[in-house]
């Protein structure tokens, strides 16, 4: 309290002389008060992080637009653009902020490995790389036919999303189960 009253002190001696710019005394009726901080309610979460050259569209907080997909993470799609145009796959994972996806064993890059240590020797390995989703449609395997997606609502209420061509319901519960099967037991072998 004492530095404040200091300050405003010497704030309000401070003076301009008549023959500056401004002519007249310079006076401070204002009062000091300590800033407060607003802490936020709901931090952000860093859902993807960009690099340097990439340039997106980006909402008030910094954080990229995420883009609404006509396909999921255990879909079966089939590329119809492309070098692999034709191939029939599984989504394996989705990237949202540009609407991409990588599928199994499509898209193949060749990836040079660099040795980690001084007697393993370097690598040359196969990754998949991802496609963009406006590339790729959704494969019924019992009628062998890619179809667009369309959404319905169910009697009791669920909002589900079939295939135009075929009126296939994709998202079932049984799909959902196995999904989640999936990912418990990757989750599982990851950690072991």
């Amino acid at each position: 309290m004492a530095a404040q009253a200091a300050l405003q002190a010497s704030m309000a001696s401070l003076s301009i002389s008549s023959s500056s710019f401004f002519g007249d005394r310079l006076s401070f009726p204002c009062t000091f008060s300590p800033l407060t901080v607003k802490s936020p309610d709901k931090p952000c979460l860093i859902v993807v992080k960009l690099k340097r050259w990439e340039r997106k569209e980006c909402k008030p907080n910094s954080l990229p637009i995420l883009h609404k997909m006509h396909v999921k993470v255990g879909d079966t799609v089939k590329v119809i653009a492309g070098d692999d145009k034709g191939k029939v796959g599984e989504i394996k994972k989705i990237f949202r902020h540009n609407s991409t996806v990588v599928v199994n064993d499509i898209n193949l890059k060749t990836k040079h490995m660099k040795s980690r240590e001084q007697d393993e020797p370097g690598q040359i390995i196969k990754i998949e790389a991802p496609i963009h989703s406006s590339n790729v449609m959704l494969y019924s395997k019992e009628k062998n036919v890619a179809s667009r997606v369309g959404h319905k609502v169910l009697e009791d209420g669920t909002r589900v999303r079939y295939l135009i061509k075929t009126g296939e319901i994709i998202d079932t519960a049984e799909n959902w189960k196995k999904l989640k099967e999936a990912s418990e037991t990757a989750e599982a072998a990851a950690a072991a």
